[in-house]
């Protein structure tokens, strides 16, 4: 069988990836090993254009944001299925320094986000906001269950999908052609998320595991927003159930909820809520995160037609569909991968490893 490319990996980046290698009429193949994808079964899919206690414009969050949602609707049109959701956030204040800050905030650099700013209680039935909060608006989730189970839909129904473990032994990589099993590709895509610490041919890239810990509650009422205030509160398919989340634990790998995690996300979420719930489960995911909060994209620094798609970190919803929108544009010979965002910047690493050609 011949294709343009070979997915490996079918998490959001792979996904991604394929719909935007269809879209430029490219054929592929797919390997994944679903029950390997913890990070984006677990995830909420929050996007949120500010961010931190600095409160901070998300990264390129004008180009990323309207393109997400771009993409999103059209593959919801494609597929016939809705996980977009656009929603906004509140985030209470917790103090009037905050308030102050936020108010001057709400009419400077950050006016192009913001619906609303409370200095009273807004949603005081249901969260502890005694000094208000404020509404961030092009906001919202995506399902991300829903995406990757009608993506794989789409991918079995077209011949494009193997549920399989890639064997690098197996894997030829030769001038022009990628083989493997009975595929026969141009180029070869690893969106392998942390498990790129085992590839071979990317193993020198700087990705960190990044555990997260979530919960999913059942509430009495429905939600009308996504709260943020040290934990977020979002709504799920069913109304009644959120996703609380979620702990931060730089490289830790370990595979597995912990009572550490559950002790910390309750006592957040009681900070934050004042409606009783129950805990209906608890998950667990491992992100790929890059120390400079930036993907990574391009082709291996000795074989050309290997290429890395990697490192979205717990902006994956955003910025996956921009990042795999521009590599399949280059794997197109339709463009050019952003300097930072590039392979090249790790080029310092590629020494420690034998590597002398340039990339």
């Amino acid at each position: 069988m011949k294709v343009d490319s070979i997915i490996v990996g079918q998490g959001l980046a792979g996904s991604c990836l394929a719909l935007a290698l269809a879209h430029r009429g490219k054929t592929f193949m797919v390997f994944d090993e679903p029950a390997k994808n913890h990070t984006t079964a677990v995830a909420p899919g929050l996007f949120n254009p500010i961010i931190g206690k600095g409160l901070t414009k998300t990264w390129m969050a004008e180009t990323t944001f309207p393109f997400a949602e771009k993409f999103y609707q059209g593959i919801e049109r494609q597929l016939g299925c809705r996980f977009y959701h656009p929603m906004p956030i509140y985030r209470p204040f917790i103090s009037v320094e905050e308030q102050n800050e936020w108010m001057a905030l709400s009419e400077g650099r950050l006016k192009s986000f913001i619906e609303k700013t409370y200095t009273s209680p807004a949603f005081g039935n249901f969260v502890n906001d005694p000094l208000g909060g404020i509404l961030v608006k092009k906001s919202g989730y995506v399902n991300t269950v829903t995406l990757m189970s009608s993506v794989v839909g789409w991918l079995k129904k077209n011949g494009q999908y193997r549920e399989s473990h890639v064997d690098f032994d197996r894997l030829k990589i030769e001038s022009g052609n990628v083989l493997y099993e009975d595929v026969e590709a141009k180029d070869i895509i690893f969106c392998d998320g942390v498990r790129v610490k085992k590839n071979p041919f990317f193993s020198w890239v700087y990705i960190n595991c990044l555990k997260g810990e979530t919960l999913t509650i059942q509430l009495t009422n429905p939600l009308n927003v996504i709260f943020n205030r040290g934990v977020y509160l979002v709504p799920t398919a069913n109304p009644l159930v959120c996703l609380v989340g979620a702990t931060y634990k730089p490289n830790d790998a370990t595979e597995n909820f912990t009572p550490e995690g559950e002790q910390e996300l309750r006592e957040k979420l009681d900070a934050l809520i004042k409606i009783p719930y129950t805990v209906e489960d608890r998950h667990w995911g491992i992100r790929p995160a890059v120390p400079d909060r930036r993907p990574v994209l391009g082709h291996h620094p000795l074989y050309k037609n290997v290429f890395l798609l990697n490192g979205m970190g717990t902006k994956g919803v955003t910025l996956a569909p921009y990042f795999a929108t521009s590599l399949a544009a280059r794997l197109d010979q339709a463009g050019e991968i952003p300097d930072e965002v590039n392979i090249k910047r790790f080029k310092s690493l590629y020494s420690k490893f034998g590597f002398s050609s340039n990339v």
